[in-house]
């Protein structure tokens, strides 16, 4: 797979290179995360640009606003023709946090993300989480009148239910997709990629390491911490992980690289947007582009996590 090969995102003219972008829930999430650093995040942004990692992923709700503009100081520095901008929106400050898809809303939480992130455009924008009244095509309609003006170029949603989702892209608008999926959750891979698939929609998942778990640092007696998991499961899991590790020992990789490098080589995944803490984590995610697994390593690691 060559690395810096442009991933176009649904039928739109943004194009990904490299397949991996940056989650960066724990840039400037205060309200997310305890013990946050506002220095510690610039330095995250700034090493994802500086080792050639084009797309940022941000949200509101990453510190209300917060992650957005620490974002937005970064870039002053670099040449925004070459970062891929993604940011999310739906909660309401004045309904309590909760979400609206209102077309005003959405239209007022675009000019306010463009002020945060000091830019004339955004390149994704997603409606963060569905509401539970407004028709979701008009939803989209208005975030369609944004992208005819250039204020943003490509239109996601993030979190909806296949319904939902189908109501969104009625007029054919929707061209990225974010939701949960990993190799410990892939229930989208039985009716959300075959519809995205037949209508050009892109996918990005999130929680990739699901929490930190494929990253190998778990072992059996630590199911507490992931109680979604039946016992039978978990050992399943931390089983497949010893032989994910035995792969990685092969490619002088780490567990979490090896994962990332086949999610990487997953032609459902347009980007894969692990976060980061701290920029050595940025680098060690990065490590996951030097790692070119062959088929049949793909298939075994893809048997490994079935039925999850």
């Amino acid at each position: 797979m060559n690395q810096s090969q442009s991933v176009k995102i649904g039928k739109t003219d943004v194009l990904i290179a490299p397949k991996l972008g940056l989650g960066t829930n724990k840039v400037g999430g205060h309200n997310l995360f305890k013990g946050l650093k506002d220095t510690d995040g610039k330095a995250v942004i700034k090493t994802a640009l500086d080792e050639g990692i084009s797309l940022l992923d941000t949200a509101f709700m990453y510190g209300l606003g917060r992650s957005e503009e620490i974002i937005g100081e970064v870039l002053q520095e670099y040449d925004r023709a070459q970062v891929i901008l993604a940011t999310k929106a739906a909660q309401d400050v004045r309904k309590d946090y909760q979400p609206n898809n209102e077309p005003e809303f959405l239209k007022n939480a675009v000019e306010q993300a463009l002020k945060r992130l000091h830019t004339d455009y955004i390149d994704i924008f997603f409606i963060h989480f569905p509401d539970k009244t407004t028709p979701k095509d008009e939803a989209v309609a208005a975030l369609a009148a944004l992208k005819k003006e250039g204020k943003i170029r490509a239109i996601g949603v993030s979190n909806f239910s296949l319904a939902q989702l189908k109501e969104a892209n009625k007029n054919g608008e929707v061209d990225l997709v974010e939701d949960n999926y990993s190799l410990v959750q892939r229930t989208a891979e039985k009716e959300l990629f075959p519809y995205l698939k037949e209508q050009q929609i892109s996918f990005v998942p999130y929680y990739p390491l699901a929490s930190g778990l494929l990253t190998g640092k778990y072992q059996a007696t630590d199911r507490d911490k992931f109680e979604r998991f039946t016992p039978a499961q978990f050992k399943q899991i931390i089983a497949a992980l010893v032989q994910v590790k035995e792969l990685a020992q092969k490619h002088a990789a780490t567990v979490a690289q090896v994962i990332l490098a086949w999610y990487l080589q997953n032609p459902a995944l347009s980007v894969v947007i692990p976060g980061a803490r701290k920029p050595e984590q940025v680098q060690n995610n990065v490590g996951a582009l030097n790692v070119e697994l062959t088929p049949a390593e793909y298939t075994q690691i893809d048997k490994l996590f079935r039925g999850f």
